[in-house]
């Protein structure tokens, strides 16, 4: 048995982008058909949908009052509250508070679920994912997801307003991380962000998709100076 967990927030937004020259009407059939393709194609028994509450909820906000502060001026595609109100009237999607949709499928995520989204930000996530505009399938392990949490730290996301490494690209950044070992991509990471881990450790809380309700980012600890801070105290 397998359940999708579907970003309602990207199928509202291209299916509402879609029909911005239609009537309402035309926007609410696409929206339907889209999810009605998506639980197809994954062969799913079961879905779950997510759609992200008010942005003055979320709790990255609080990390960096930014945070998708460029997204203000957006002119939103006219019919986008109509498809969200159809995805939760109609195909019971929820409306998440304090986080965003994004976090509600990482922490959903099992072997038996799959994550149904578009976006390169959930890779992260180990398990299955189906991308519904390629209408491809990826496993991702959990050194490839946290190799691409740590990639996009370095790249930033330009779309939320985090502004990672100047100069460093997703091609350049998977270069600099294939040759190290899991447990070394936050000290290489440090190093290129210039030893400032007040900016570093601000952009992981903003990038990291939560596993787990109130899964806000910290810095792994070194095994060795946590072993040392025992030995003193013992």
């Amino acid at each position: 048995m397998t359940t999708a967990l579907i970003d309602a927030d990207i199928v509202a937004y291209r299916c509402a982008a879609s029909a911005e020259k239609e009537e309402q009407s035309i926007a609410m059939m696409r929206t339907d058909l889209l999810m009605q393709e998506i639980i197809s194609a994954t062969g799913a028994t079961g879905f779950k949908a997510y759609i992200s509450g008010h942005g003055e909820d979320n709790f990255r906000r609080k990390v960096d009052p930014q945070y998708k502060a460029n997204r203000v001026d957006v002119v939103k595609p006219i019919h986008l509250a109509v498809c969200q109100e159809f995805l939760v009237t109609h195909w019971k999607a929820e409306v998440v508070r304090g986080y965003e949709a994004d976090d509600a499928m990482g922490m959903a995520q099992t072997a038996e679920t799959v994550i149904c989204s578009i976006d390169k930000d959930m890779l992260q996530v180990p398990g299955y994912h189906y991308n519904f505009v390629r209408k491809e399938f990826k496993q991702v392990t959990d050194d490839e997801g946290l190799k691409a949490f740590y990639t996009q730290t370095l790249v930033g996301d330009r779309a939320d307003n985090v502004f990672g490494v100047a100069g460093i690209g997703p091609v350049k950044a998977a270069k600099l991380l294939d040759s190290l070992l899991p447990q070394e991509y936050y000290k290489a990471c440090l190093t290129l962000y210039l030893d400032d881990k007040e900016r570093l450790h601000r952009n992981a809380k903003l990038l990291w998709i939560w596993r787990s309700p109130g899964d806000v980012w910290e810095p792994p600890v070194d095994l060795v100076e946590a072993r040392l801070k025992e030995i003193v105290n013992d």
